[in-house]
């Protein structure tokens, strides 16, 4: 898929207090180790991951998470979606957004290099609302400040180029209430926090697959 515009950047669009408020409805549950792949199909299934396994996860993904689901919050961020998929000219077709993460990543914690999308859409899932359908557009909004943390920088790489290992550092991604969006399909990281705490919500938004 060629694309003239890799990510769609808002400038600081969230407020001050619209990220507090996040931070602290996001704070006040209890949250969860991030999983990705196989060990995300165990947790559906109520399953403990063993000792091994956490160690194997974290060589690819360490933070934690808090699954947020509420109408507040979509109504603030979901506005900026739709005026980057147009202003981006990408033009995806969505119709819905999965519940949002709140994620905390703490000292040395970070999320190696992937994609949100995959080739088969989901089946048999519990919300009916995904059947069917793939992630699309992916979200990012910063929660803090840069001066709150050091490291956890957002990269994207771009493998569909000549050169496969050429990375883009989104420093503006550091700015508290800026929002990036970009297609689920474009490789991403998060590197490792070096002091204090980074907070951010991601959102994913399904729609059928591509044709």
């Amino acid at each position: 898929m060629n694309l003239k515009h890799y990510y769609w950047f808002f400038d600081q669009v969230l407020s001050n207090k619209l990220c507090d408020d996040i931070i602290k409805f996001g704070n006040s549950h209890s949250d969860q180790l991030a999983v990705t792949g196989k060990f995300h199909d165990k947790i559906e299934k109520d399953k403990k991951l063993t000792d091994k396994e956490i160690l194997d996860l974290k060589q690819k993904r360490d933070s934690n998470i808090v699954w947020l689901d509420e109408k507040w919050i979509y109504k603030e961020i979901q506005p900026y979606i739709h005026i980057a998929n147009r202003n981006a000219g990408w033009n995806f077709q969505w119709d819905f957004s999965e519940a949002c993460q709140f994620t905390k990543y703490k000292l040395n914690q970070y999320y190696d290099w992937h994609s949100d999308s995959w080739d088969n859409p989901y089946t048999n899932h519990k919300n009916k609302n995904y059947e069917g359908k793939i992630r699309k557009l992916s979200v990012t909004c910063q929660l803090t400040d840069k001066s709150e943390y050091e490291g956890g920088e957002l990269q994207f790489q771009l493998r569909n180029l000549d050169d496969p290992t050429i990375t883009i550092n989104v420093e503006q991604a550091n700015k508290k209430g800026s929002i990036i969006v970009f297609p689920s399909h474009l490789w991403h990281r998060v590197k490792p926090v070096t002091s204090g705490t980074r907070y951010s919500l991601v959102i994913w938004n399904l729609g059928r697959p591509f044709i």
